[in-house]
């Protein structure tokens, strides 16, 4: 969908003008009003085809009826796209013919529209080169050659992308210069951009005027957000033409991990449904055949996984993981994945068959209003022609926030919870954990973080506060009804000092819910009040059934922590009094120390302490010895709780990096569920820069039980 502009200007002769009186706004010097009308052109390609299977030729706009949402709309622009199929390659270059030369820096440019795409096959390679190893990348670029080499045809235009060091790199528009594109391809150093920002980040650097620009800093490091935000931005890009696209993306799997956000990657599908992109993901990784316990270029896993199969499936889970998100990337936009094989071309050879002759059909839509609501479009021709159509059956219309006054505010913020597209302005990171309450109800505690750059109040030194919205609703997904639902908003009471700071940190919101045990889904929404940015989380969670537990030692969820708050010295607080209070007695991660802050990210320094906290659950006490029911039986024995022991284990490439002295830990003598708070600090004073495993292992001498938690951790510079 387009959004275009129309000015007109009235021009009055000067005779009008000396009858005009009562004017209150002056005209310009030369006599003219401007009148601004804005249109938005929705396009539609449409494949019609008979029953046998063969594309109808020859036909005109007045065959085609459209209507969106039941209204009809008049067809404004109709072109046919004559796309054959049977098309032969270019003829082969000799390699002594090739003017492939290697450039010393690979410039960036930007896809214009042209008239040069009519009957044109718009291919785009895209090359994720932080998600693939140096091999991977060296097999996509190759196949990309061999492509360019012996199967482009005269209907195709390629264009090539690169997505590194956080940013997405436009580096030739479409063409057909096949000696240019080889050019590219050799020039792209393979192993560059593997995840480190390889560039100078201070005040000196220099403006890229690269598409996408998000950082690699802790908002980044264990979660595909960006790489998801970047093929988001990529497809946007490429809506600037009206033509079928497709989008071929190299990447060696993408894995969406457990703070990963669900909201981006519905962006990320609904923006290329708007923009006329269908993707094709390459698995770069061809065919592989991995050792059950992993190569030589990893340590032993050990432990009982070994023997049991459970490395070995948590190996091939990984593996199936990364291609599920591939899949889905591909399912929801009409394109096809391409995994094990080693002959990546003939992936791009089948995304190349897959477009053929279509119609465009685009009208200027009569319905205006700015809403972002889905609306459907429907197009059908004559019954006689007894044809099956094929075309996006609807799109979501652009919402513009900024225009809404204090009470329309209140209903765009609801109104985006409900939207299937998410909005993803701003950038969110959250973590949800669980701790038993009583036998039924768990306590379950929320913290989000925004970066603080990204709010206006980074940016507006001398502000005396902003506010910040939140909405948020919880649904049981087994009955898809809403549990409990959150409107809140707080006050950042900000200063210069202040201000400078938070645009090198992010702001924390927390609350809490309580919840039966269950699964749940949780769509989160924040909106900068100054600037109307909003930003989506999304993401499914579980709630256990800890009563169940009878193997293991139960625990509740693990808190990584290096960052303590006085609630009375804090920015904000949501609540005050008594209300602040009731919430308080309830939070495990209150203390007489102040308020645990969990870190969500998982990136950690090492100027500070890492502090662990959870819970572990002993069950109710054993009943006191009774006397045996028969003369000369023996009583039955009774077990009391007794302490617990603990301690972490840093791990690093599958080999241990450091492990802490054991802590014992003593049960509530009152908590009826046995309920044992086990705290932990631990020196990072010794660990380098990189990405950890941690680990806590929990041993409950009196039952005989063990509880192990395992998730990933960064040290930072």
């Amino acid at each position: 969908m387009k959004s275009l502009v129309l000015i007109a200007t009235l021009a009055l002769a000067n005779s009008a003008l000396s009858q005009q009186i009562g004017t209150n706004q002056p005209q310009g010097q030369d006599g003219s009003y401007t009148l601004s009308v804005k249109s938005q052109l929705v396009t539609e390609a449409v494949v019609i085809k008979d029953k046998s299977g063969k594309f109808i030729p020859n036909l005109t706009a007045n065959d085609f009826t459209v209507t969106e949402d039941g209204t009809p709309q008049k067809i404004r622009v109709f072109e046919h796209e004559s796309l054959p199929v049977d098309a032969e390659p270019l003829p082969k270059q000799d390699p002594n013919d090739e003017q492939v030369k290697i450039y010393k820096r690979l410039a960036r440019t930007s896809f214009q529209q042209s008239a040069q795409y009519k009957d044109k096959r718009l291919i785009a390679m895209y090359f994720d080169m932080s998600a693939m190893r140096p091999d991977d990348q060296l097999r996509a670029l190759q196949s990309a050659e061999k492509f360019i080499r012996t199967q482009m045809t005269s209907a195709d235009m390629v264009s090539i992308l690169r997505y590194q060091v956080g940013s997405v790199d436009v580096l030739l528009d479409f063409s057909q210069d096949r000696n240019k594109m080889l050019s590219i391809l050799e020039t792209m150093i393979v192993g560059e951009g593997q995840g480190n920002d390889e560039t100078v980040s201070d005040d000196s650097s220099a403006d890229t005027g690269a598409a996408f620009g998000q950082d690699s800093g802790e908002f980044n490091i264990f979660n595909t957000d960006r790489q998801l935000s970047a093929l988001q931005t990529a497809a946007s890009m490429l809506g600037a033409m009206n033509e079928k696209k497709i989008l071929l993306y190299f990447a060696s799997g993408l894995r969406l991990n457990g703070n990963d956000n669900q909201a981006q990657l519905h962006a990320t599908v609904e923006a290329a449904v708007k923009s006329g992109v269908s993707f094709w993901p390459i698995d770069a990784r061809g065919l592989v055949a991995t050792p059950p316990l992993g190569d030589a270029s990893q340590g032993s896993p050990g432990g009982q996984g070994m023997y049991s199969g459970t490395a070995a499936t948590a190996v091939n889970d990984r593996f199936q993981q990364s291609q599920d998100t591939l899949y889905a990337l591909a399912a929801d936009t009409g394109g096809k994945a391409f995994f094990d094989n080693n002959d990546l071309d003939a992936g791009i050879v089948r995304a190349q068959k897959a477009i053929t002759d279509y119609y465009l059909i685009g009208y200027y839509t009569t319905n205006t209003s700015l809403n972002g609501a889905f609306r459907k479009i429907k197009i059908t021709v004559a019954d006689s022609l007894n044809a099956s159509l094929d075309y996006r059956k609807g799109y979501y219309a652009n919402k513009e926030f900024g225009k809404f006054n204090g009470t329309e505010k209140e209903r765009q913020l609801e109104d985006a919870l409900m939207l299937g597209d998410p909005i993803t302005e701003l950038t969110i990171a959250m973590e949800l954990n669980y701790f038993q309450l009583n036998r039924a109800e768990y306590f379950v505690p929320l913290t989000v973080k925004i970066p603080g750059r990204e709010l206006a109040l980074a940016k507006k030194f001398g502000s005396e506060h902003t506010v910040i919205d939140f909405v948020c609703e919880i649904k049981d997904e087994i009955g898809g009804n809403t549990v409990t639902n959150l409107r809140d908003n707080v006050d950042v009471k900000i200063s210069d000092a202040t201000a400078a700071e938070l645009a090198k940190r992010p702001i924390e919101y927390s609350t809490g819910f309580t919840l039966l045990p269950g699964r749940y889904s949780i769509k989160f929404l924040a909106r900068d009040d100054e600037t109307g940015r909003i930003g989506t989380y999304q993401t499914s969670f579980i709630i256990p059934n800890l009563n169940k537990e009878t193997k293991k030692l139960p625990i509740s969820s693990v808190i990584l922590s290096n960052q303590r708050v006085d609630t009375k010295s804090a920015l904000f607080n949501t609540m005050k009094g008594k209300d602040q209070a009731k919430a308080d007695a309830v939070n495990p991660l209150m203390s007489a120390e102040g308020k645990l802050i969990p870190s969500v990210t998982r990136v950690f320094r090492t100027d500070r302490d890492l502090e662990i906290l959870l819970q572990a659950y002993q069950g109710a006490p054993a009943a006191p010895a009774t006397a045996p029911a028969t003369p000369g039986a023996a009583a039955p024995a009774a077990s009391a709780r007794g302490p617990l022991v603990a301690y972490v284990s840093v791990f690093r490439d599958g080999k241990k990096a450091m492990e802490t002295q054991a802590v014992k830990a003593e049960p509530i003598a009152e908590s009826r569920l046995g309920t044992t708070p086990i705290r932990m600090k631990v020196a990072l004073t010794n660990l380098t820069a990189g990405e950890y495993d941690i680990q806590v292992t929990v041993l409950d001498p009196a039952g005989n039980r063990i509880a192990t938690w395992r998730g990933p951790m960064a040290i930072a510079r």
